[in-house]
């Protein structure tokens, strides 16, 4: 069976939307898409008065090589929530059929799927935060037409093991779209599932430049998969979702001086995962510091409201997770740089120590 036998049958048969840009192959005097001849002022040679490509060749040859696929397995739109967004809308007809997750987890995909009309079957992570595979297969239903699995996981941090994944998606042939939202997977110890995609027709991959690349105001995602699910979600696509201004950022920091940064910044970055975590684990108002193989923490704390409360007076931002299952004393905190690092851990320490604590336990 096709994966596209999966997808809604009214968006495989519609005929998409054909943009002056994809018309205009080989032409140099451009008068078929009513744009401005004149670039507007601060331009620097991009040319914004002109539609950008629909997929501009250059980012999708680079980030194809970069993850290792081809490029017609590759979309690139507008962070990973766009990918969601279209991969629901072809696949879940409203009223109908459904997505799968597992709470806690990134909530977009609940977000997306309500707005749709599908329904959300959730099939909780254990205690200890892990995948029960058993128990995802037993809730796919035929209705069920995409299952979202995110590792490292958002807002816990852990991965789910490689083999995991494969035993989805041998389980899950023909039945469902297995969606792996790797994130935040260059921070893990754990490699890509990417290289499955020629060997399973039902996975797709989802991938962002906003965390270990530093682009996370250029809004740049890709979902990789099998060709036909690439072509099918172009049908559905704004003709013209990455801007310009966006491509080139991304262009510079995928560049081989911008790919020798954000090596430099990771490293600083593992190393201050496991300084925070350690000095996190070693305050008294700390009951737990999750394991996590993304650059952030769920720590759990004796008076979680306060320390948010307490932090944010210090003008420290975390990420308040305690509306999550599993996370009613948790909050996420990201690793920064080593200064803002230090800032955050001399609000809770002073914290602790205005409350009387004494020691440490993790």
């Amino acid at each position: 069976m096709s994966v596209l036998e999966l997808a809604r049958p009214e968006i495989r048969a519609m005929q998409p939307y054909s943009s002056a840009r994809m018309e205009a192959s080989g032409g140099q005097v451009f008068l078929n898409a009513n744009e401005s001849a004149w670039p507007p002022p601060g331009d620097d040679g991009l040319g914004c008065n002109r539609y950008p490509e629909p997929q501009p060749a250059a980012l999708v040859a680079t980030l194809a090589a970069l993850y290792g696929v081809r490029h017609e397995q590759l979309l690139v739109g507008r962070g990973s929530d766009e990918a969601i967004d279209l991969l629901i809308r072809a696949f879940c007809r409203a009223g109908e059929d459904a997505v799968l997750i597992q709470p806690p987890t990134f909530g977009m995909y609940g977000v997306c799927a309500r707005i749709q009309n599908a329904a959300v079957v959730e099939v909780p992570l254990a205690d200890d935060f892990t995948l029960d595979v058993d128990a995802v297969l037993a809730a796919v239903t035929p209705a069920v037409k995409l299952i979202f699995v995110c590792t490292p996981n958002n807002p816990s941090g852990q991965c789910v093991p490689r083999e995991d994944v494969e035993r989805l998606l041998q389980q899950l042939d023909g039945r469902a779209l297995l969606v792996v939202d790797e994130a935040y997977i260059e921070f893990a110890f754990e490699r890509s599932v990417a290289d499955l995609i020629d060997r399973y027709e039902g996975l797709a991959v989802l991938r962002t430049l906003s965390k270990a690349w530093a682009l996370a105001g250029a809004r740049i995602g890709c979902l990789l998969a099998n060709p036909a699910v690439i072509s099918l979600l172009r049908r559905i696509m704004p003709p013209y979702p990455v801007p310009l201004p966006c491509v080139a950022v991304a262009m510079a920091a995928l560049s081989e001086a911008g790919q020798a940064q954000a090596r430099e910044h990771l490293a600083v970055l593992r190393n201050e995962h496991e300084r925070v975590r350690g000095a996190l684990a070693a305050l008294a108002c700390v009951r737990a510091v999750l394991p996590s193989q993304a650059n952030f923490l769920a720590v759990r704390f004796a008076d979680a409201g306060a320390t948010y409360q307490r932090l944010l007076a210090a003008g420290v931002v975390v990420r308040d997770v305690r509306r999550y299952p599993k996370l009613g004393d948790a909050l996420r905190i990201t690793i920064g740089a080593p200064a803002e690092n230090d800032r955050m851990l001399a609000v809770l320490e002073g914290a602790a120590q205005d409350r009387g604590f004494s020691g440490g336990s993790a």
